[in-house]
């Protein structure tokens, strides 16, 4: 087995040369943020920023950008996370033309949101819900009220519980597929 210094060196390496690769692609482009927050298995709370733009083919692509480790989730705190992140790959907020967030008060508010904050600093960044948020909200709700969606879903966990805990079993799987 590796040492796990040397495993999260060859991570990190990854993740950086991944995020070179998509800098590099994006150019000196306009791009959209998409962002969510959510908390580890830790119960750390964390940002993922995603960005989206219009490739040289003229297609629209999303790449993640990074995961942030925040302190909260004020809407202060995501901004500074997000611009922190920017910076690092030296991308600016006055290049952002679009926000993606979920529904929640800190980012969509009017008036302290992590939109409003952002459009200060850049007011062509548009926000517009998420509508993948939106899907997953709608899937869920129908899925709690439909007994054999929940049946469904509780067997479908219990079976990835059961393979998830044997590299063995997994690869049994693999096999007979």
């Amino acid at each position: 087995m590796i040492d796990r210094k040397i495993q999260k060196q060859h991570i990190a390496a990854c993740a950086h040369e991944t995020s070179k690769f998509v800098i590099e692609e994006l150019g000196d482009e306009c791009f959209a943020i998409l962002a969510d927050e959510s908390s580890d298995a830790y119960q750390q709370e964390q940002l993922a920023i995603v960005l989206r733009f219009v490739n040289k083919i003229g297609e629209p692509v999303e790449r993640f950008l990074g995961l942030v480790h925040v302190e909260d989730t004020t809407s202060l705190t995501l901004k500074e996370a997000i611009k922190s992140l920017l910076i690092k790959y030296q991308l600016t907020l006055s290049k952002v033309r679009g926000q993606g967030y979920d529904g929640a008060s800190n980012m969509k508010g009017h008036i302290n949101g992590l939109k409003k904050l952002i459009m200060d600093e850049s007011p062509s960044a548009y926000y517009v819900h998420c509508f993948a948020h939106q899907l997953q909200l709608t899937l869920v709700a129908v899925a709690k009220e439909n007994n054999d969606c929940n049946w469904f879903f509780g067997q479908l966990g219990y079976l990835l519980n059961v393979l998830g805990m044997s590299c063995k079993k997994i690869c049994m799987l693999r096999g007979s597929s």
